[in-house]
């Protein structure tokens, strides 16, 4: 971070002027001008760079659902701050209101400067006037008469950019861990699980049951992260029980949405656990993208609540559910075993074949199917033994690993063939289905910036 002169600053500004006059010659239409609105001599940083990408985005994303394209788009980044112009073919009143827009809605809004100029040059005014950075008074009375001190605007800005970028991180988490959900009930073919095929060994949901609850529970993960962040400074256990709470109150809401039917409660303890380790690692100018790091926190989180439930197993000597029975019997530890040991299935497995797949030039779906063999083939998914048993689920596993050993990437008849045998024999490998929505977010997480 550099402070600018004066004297820096109005060149900066006599620039942007002319660039302005230039794309109105050029083009003879209007020119939205984006600035960050930042008091004091530090124009630029990697957290105003980061709100200023999010404004951006919402700035293009708007205008191409208006189905506007920008004419000859300056796209600025220096020292005296982040700037965009462009000409835009519309009327300038519309491309004024789209502006405001985001200026009065969007949690980093208030530090966002978007003018429209019309054709002719000149600005357009705002319908209501903004109020002050500190204390939100209407008006420019604090500015014109000084009410407020430079470290005053900066320390409020600070706070405004900090708490904007959280809001719009814990935002694209919902969005990111939703669609993952949605990409894994979609992938097709998948053996014994819901897909665009069929049903799989499944009489009580589809794949509208799949979206109603993943559309119920966008907010929770949201949620998740931000309860994360919040209780980044207490003990990491800490955090863990508050997320335990609150996916109690998620698999209800799930329930309600899918008239009780169990679609993601594996998924609300597994990625409700990734996205509070997400919050609990969160900075405002670079938030934590490594799984790896995920993976460690949440075993930070997890590990002392799973272990004292497995001490609490063995003293009882017989397990409440059959995930329990499963531990007790064969030492298989299912979900609570993946988050204390730090997510080594996502990690070693899911992650790896999915990006080979990709990197090999195939979509999202098709490498998404292979990846979910990978994981059914390390023979710990307790759902594909609770249905078939274990012999059952044994030999159902040593058919998927022999798949692969003939074929690293199998022909996609092979494995609908597969999702036939599975049906038959009720087989459902769900907590795979977990594993494999969890590796999707988290590529999502760590690629899409």
């Amino acid at each position: 971070m550099r402070e600018m002169t004066l004297q820096a600053i109005l060149e900066a500004r006599d620039r942007r002027a002319e660039n302005q006059r230039r794309l109105l010659l050029l083009h003879a239409c209007p020119v939205i001008s984006f600035t960050m609105n930042i008091p004091g001599p530090v124009k630029n940083s990697p957290l105003i760079g980061r709100a200023f990408q999010v404004g951006l985005e919402r700035l293009q994303g708007l205008l191409a659902r208006e189905g506007v394209t920008p004419l000859n788009p300056l796209l600025t980044n220096a020292d005296t701050g982040c700037e965009y112009l462009c000409a835009v073919r519309g009327e300038a009143s519309r491309l004024k209101a789209i502006c405001e827009s985001i200026e009065d809605t969007e949690p980093l809004g208030r530090l966002f400067d978007m003018d429209v100029l019309d054709r002719y040059g000149e600005k357009l005014s705002r319908r209501e006037p903004r109020g002050c950075l500190v204390c939100g008074a209407v008006g420019k009375g604090c500015a014109s008469r000084r009410l407020h001190s430079v470290a005053e605007l900066q320390q409020s800005v600070k706070q405004r950019l900090e708490a904007g970028l959280l809001a719009v991180d814990g935002e694209r988490i919902g969005t990111m861990v939703t669609e993952a959900l949605l990409d894994e009930v979609n992938t097709t073919p998948k053996p014994g699980l819901v897909d665009r095929n069929n049903n799989g060994a499944h009489r009580d949901m589809n794949r509208q049951t799949f979206y109603n609850s993943a559309r119920a529970l966008r907010e929770y993960w949201s949620a998740c992260f931000r309860a994360g962040a919040e209780t980044a400074r207490e003990a990491p256990e800490e955090t863990f029980a508050r997320l335990r709470e609150m996916g109690l109150a998620a698999e209800r809401k799930m329930l309600i949405a899918t008239d009780g039917v169990n679609t993601h409660k594996g998924a609300i303890f597994l990625l409700g656990t990734v996205c509070g380790a997400i919050g609990r690692l969160w900075s405002a100018e670079d938030p934590c993208r490594d799984p790896s790091v995920i993976g460690e926190v949440c075993a930070l989180m997890s590990k002392t609540a799973v272990e004292a439930d497995f001490v609490e197993m063995e003293a009882r000597g017989k397990g409440s559910s059959f995930g329990e029975q499963i531990y007790l019997s064969h030492g298989i530890r299912g979900a609570r075993g993946e988050l204390a040991e730090g997510l080594p299935s996502v990690l070693r497995t899911g992650l790896p074949h999915l990006q080979a797949a990709l990197a090999r030039g195939m979509d999202r779906n098709d490498a998404g199917a292979f990846t979910l063999l990978y994981l059914i083939a390390q023979g710990t998914d307790t759902n594909l033994m609770h249905r078939g048993g274990m012999d059952v689920a044994t030999a159902a596993v040593g058919e998927v690993r022999d798949l692969l050993a003939a074929s690293p990437y199998p022909n996609l008849s092979d494995i609908r063939r597969l999702d036939d045998r599975f049906i038959r024999q009720n087989l459902s490998p769900g907590g795979s289905a977990d594993l494999l929505a969890a590796t999707l977010f988290l590529l999502d997480w760590e690629t899409k910036v």
